[in-house]
């Protein structure tokens, strides 16, 4: 299988402080080979207006009349990434931004979970990693803002698309104050020890250690548990979030708790 070129997508993300899921196969997926990459486009996927990612299996497999995979990144109303593909992706079409036609070949797709319509409000915690994670993206490529643009700016003719909902002039403005390399990332909120999972078990998260590490180890069958929640014990959680049909985001809340007890 072909390894494709935009492997150090998750690695940008995570760096951002920001929730990633890598979808099985996300570095062999794609049409072909990326070309030079300018920019990034955004979309919205105007799936259901429930659940997480319920779009998730149309991005990777594509429809009846567009093969998979339709977007490198999604973007779950809860703020994860899921990281789709490393190669190309039909997700452009036709259309133009700053002289570049081309867009599956030069722009990153990423589909964010929303129906497009005016009662989904989207939610702080989805703008807030839209935001944050296309400046990463921007940073990376050592570009500005102006190389972000919504797929209804893209799209030719004028008209043809609608999305994201959102308007990408105050995006790209709010955008602005984030691309340079000397921001603070933002990092999520780490919860009161002991208040907020069940049988007072406290969310635990990458960095984390102590006695409840070791249990949530040994639950989980790492080898020779050691109290550090480190990369390996973050991926057996995703692996055990994403069997038991959960938002594989790598953290140990109520919820996963709760899978765990019941298991």
């Amino acid at each position: 299988m072909t390894t494709y070129s935009l492997t150090w997508l998750p690695d940008v993300l995570l760096k951002a402080g920001l929730k990633v899921a890598l979808v099985d196969g996300w570095q062999y997926r794609g049409h072909s080979d990326m070309g030079p990459v300018y920019g990034v486009i955004c979309h919205h996927t105007a799936g259901p207006k429930t659940l997480n990612m319920p779009s998730l299996n149309t991005l990777i497999q594509g429809r009846a009349n567009l093969s998979g995979p339709l977007a490198h990144l999604g973007l779950g109303r809860d703020g994860t990434y899921y990281v789709i593909a490393a190669g190309r992706c039909n997700h452009a079409g036709a259309g133009t931004w700053r002289g570049v036609s081309a867009g599956n070949t030069h722009f990153l797709g990423i589909e964010a979970e929303n129906t497009g319509q005016p009662d989904d409000p989207w939610p702080p915690v989805q703008m807030d990693a839209y935001r944050f994670g296309v400046a990463a993206i921007l940073r990376h490529l050592h570009r500005g803002v102006e190389w972000c643009a919504g797929h209804k700016e893209f799209a030719r003719p004028q008209g043809r698309k609608g999305d994201p909902s959102f308007d990408m002039a105050v995006f790209r403005a709010a955008m602005a104050g984030l691309s340079s390399s000397d921001i603070p990332v933002p990092i999520p909120p780490h919860e009161p020890s002991g208040t907020d999972g069940i049988a007072g078990c406290a969310t635990l998260r990458r960095g984390d250690n102590g006695p409840l590490v070791t249990a949530l180890q040994q639950t989980i069958g790492i080898p020779s548990p050691n109290g550090l929640f480190g990369p390996a014990t973050e991926a057996a959680v995703r692996s055990f979030q994403r069997q038991r049909g959960m938002v594989p985001d790598g953290i140990v809340g109520p919820v996963t708790w709760r899978a765990m007890q019941d298991r």
